[in-house]
Order: structure tokens, then C-alpha cells, then sequence
């Protein structure tokens, strides 16, 4: 015999709700994209060649630190004006005192050929070197900017890092479903890092300033400036040499003491006692120069300064909202029709 139909025979909302399987469903367009920009972040050191190149620049910041101080600097720009005022005052007071009368410069020059060869050098050195150290004066902020981000050495792994923990975490939304609401959070936390990250070491403001320097040492960092550098080195070194072995002993010569000439020619007084120090000053400064030409070539063929900080900001926020897009959206339950006994067939039981 059979029985009419009732409510209870009807599915209920427990029935109704999908399986495990698709609750937990996740966007896989939004994961597999999260997968590439760590994999994009994983290959950009190797692409750029950060591992070898980045090593180079922390050895260069590293080996021009004892010369980008205040005091340093100051102390290159008083030793030029030193030098500077010892070639003229000897080729113009000194001369004088010891031709008045007999020919002055001219004579001069003929009784001191090599010190004549050096003063007609000196005008293109001087401007050269006091060039060069305003460049350099004038991009001690620019050096203290990126001396105060992490070491270059650490810049590869900012990208390998972060890239190689977004790969494994987009694979887990993917595959393990248990794991996939604290692996999506994960993600998000680890986009706003990234986001973070040139906030925190104030990038935006010294990268750009890195990007300064970097363009204002394009012609000191070369083979060739450092190599003129050198020889200028070699003219200073034979006119003190001049100075000291010839022309004040001439001046001793002529009837005046040792305390005479330091009083009457102060300047050259001056260079001949301080050529020693201004020589182990300078000297070391220029070895560096040289030692770095390679270095500063290989931190400038990276990408610019300035754009390091969007490498970081860029995938940041590709992978927090791309982890936020990857939550389903929760489904509406369609409305069900209302229920009605009325509306059912009715069966009679057979007798």
C-alpha cells in the first residue's frame, strides 16, 4: 500500500549544501598568477646578475667609506688650495726675488725648466682635481643615503625570498585544501611586507639618490680619468720635488735663513711642509678610484635606482589583492518553492 507524500520526504538544506570539495574551491586563475610573479621574483637576480654584480657594490661602498667623510673632503679641497698657492707664489714672488733685475720669469724658467713644465701643467690639473672633488663633495648626501639601506650583498635574496615563499604557498591553495584559509592570509600579510618593505628602509628618497650618484661618477669612474689622475700625481710629485731639492735651497742661497724664507714666501713654506701628508692623504683615495672602476661599472648596468622601490611595491600589490580575489565568493541558496500538501498528489490506499 502506498502513502501520500510528505514535507519529510523532501531534501533537506543539509542535503541541499555542496560538498567539501566545492566549498573549498579557489579561483585557480588569481593562484597560478600569484605563482609567476614569485617565480618572476625568484629569476630576476639571476636575469639582472644581482649575485655577482650586488657583491661588487657593497665592496665599493665599502672601500669609499673612510673618504666620504666631512672632514676628509674638506681637508682634499684645503691640500688643492695649497698646492695651488705654492705654484703661483713660486712662480711669481719666488721667481722675482730670485731675478729681480736678471731677466725675472723668464730667467726663472731657464734655471728651472722642470718646475716651468709643471706650472704650465698645473691649470688643467687644478681644475681637474678640484672638479672632481666638488663631484665627489657634492654627493656625500647621495653616498650616506645608500650607505644607510641594507648591504647590496643582501639585495638578491629580498627578491628570492619573498618569490620562492609565494611560489610555495600559491602550490598550497592549490593542492593542499585544508591549508588553503591560513596559506591566503599568508599571502595577503606577505604582499602588504612587500608593500612595506621600501617604506620602512625609505627608499623612495634614497634610491632616487643612489641614482644621482651613480650618474654623477659616469666620467670619474672611468679607466681613463683615473689613469690622467695618476700621471697628475707624477707632474705634482716632480714640481714639489723641484720646490724642495732646488728652489728653496736657491732661496737659502741668496742670503736669506730658513726662518726668512718661511716668512717671506709662507705659501711655498707651507707645501714644502705639507706635501708629505697631503701625498699619503691623496694617494689612497685615487688607489681606490682605480680599484672600483670595475665595481662601479658592474652596480651601474643594473636597473636605476629609482625604480628598485616599484620592484617590491609592484608584485606587493599584485599578490594581496590577487590573494583577496582568490576567496569564493559565498553562493546564494536559490530560493526554494513554498511547500504545499494541497499541491501534492493524493493516492488512495487499495483496499
Amino acid at each position: 500500500m502506498s502513502r501520500p507524500v510528505t514535507p519529510h520526504d523532501l531534501p533537506t538544506s543539509d542535503q541541499a549544501r555542496p560538498a567539501p570539495e566545492e566549498r573549498s574551491h579557489v579561483r585557480r586563475w588569481a593562484v597560478w598568477t600569484i605563482a609567476v610573479v614569485g617565480v618572476a621574483l625568484i629569476a630576476m637576480p639571476v636575469a639582472f646578475g644581482m649575485f655577482t654584480k650586488a657583491p661588487k657594490g657593497a665592496q665599493m661602498m665599502g672601500q669609499f667609506k673612510p673618504f666620504m667623510t666631512t672632514q676628509r673632503l674638506d681637508g682634499y679641497q684645503l691640500e688643492l688650495k695649497e698646492i695651488n698657492a705654492g705654484v703661483r707664489q713660486t712662480n711669481g714672488a719666488v721667481a722675482q726675488a730670485l731675478y729681480a733685475g736678471r731677466g725675472g720669469s723668464t730667467a726663472f724658467e731657464k734655471a728651472f725648466p722642470g718646475f716651468a713644465s709643471f706650472d704650465q701643467q698645473w691649470p688643467a690639473i687644478d681644475r681637474t682635481m678640484t672638479t672632481l672633488m666638488d663631484e665627489v663633495q657634492s654627493n656625500q648626501g647621495n653616498y650616506e643615503a645608500i650607505a644607510a639601506l641594507p648591504s647590496f650583498r643582501l639585495f638578491p635574496w629580498f627578491f628570492v625570498g619573498p618569490g620562492v615563499l609565494l611560489l610555495v604557498l600559491a602550490l598550497l591553495l592549490l593542492w593542499h585544501r585544508r591549508l588553503r584559509p591560513g596559506a591566503r592570509w599568508v599571502l595577503v600579510a606577505l604582499g602588504v611586507a612587500l608593500i612595506a618593505a621600501p617604506a620602512i628602509f625609505q627608499m623612495f628618497t634614497r634610491a632616487p639618490k643612489g641614482g644621482q650618484m651613480m650618474s654623477a661618477f659616469t666620467n670619474i669612474e672611468t679607466n681613463q680619468n683615473v689613469t690622467n689622475i695618476q700621471s697628475y700625481f707624477g707632474a705634482m710629485a716632480e714640481g714639489q720635488g723641484i720646490i724642495r731639492l732646488d728652489i728653496v735651497p736657491a732661496l737659502e742661497s741668496s742670503g736669506r735663513s730658513v726662518a726668512q724664507v718661511r716668512s717671506e714666501f709662507p705659501a711655498v713654506a707651507t707645501l714644502d711642509a705639507q706635501w708629505v701628508h697631503i701625498l699619503n692623504d691623496m694617494t689612497p683615495m685615487i688607489g681606490v678610484m682605480s680599484d672600483n672602476v670595475a665595481n662601479y661599472q658592474a652596480i651601474k648596468s643594473l636597473p636605476p635606482f629609482p625604480l628598485f622601490p616599484w620592484f617590491f611595491v609592484g608584485p606587493g600589490l599584485v599578490v594581496a589583492g590577487l590573494a583577496i580575489a582568490s576567496v569564493p565568493r559565498a553562493r546564494r541558496p536559490k530560493p526554494e518553492a513554498a511547500f504545499s500538501t494541497a499541491s501534492l498528489p493524493q493516492y488512495q490506499g487499495a483496499s
